[in-house]
């Protein structure tokens, strides 16, 4: 079964279910069937190994290539 992240309607809790597709789920906190199913972030390993996951590098986790340093 997978796992996906709700937020209630209801109440507002945030929950990580595990889902039959044949079920409905409900909100653990207050019962209630009005819930939204949330965007999850993945994570897969790389194949370089590295453990920030993008292109080795000493200068962080992530590298200079991604996007998240400004280009000078």
């Amino acid at each position: 079964m997978p796992l996906y992240e709700y937020a209630c309607q209801e109440c507002g809790k945030e929950s990580e279910l595990l889902v039959n597709s044949s079920t409905q789920p409900v909100c653990p906190k207050c019962g209630s069937p009005k819930i939204d199913k949330l965007l999850s972030i993945v994570s897969t390993p790389s194949r370089g190994g590295s453990p920030g996951g993008g292109p080795q590098s000493s200068g962080g986790s992530c590298g200079s290539h991604c996007g998240c340093h400004p280009h000078g």
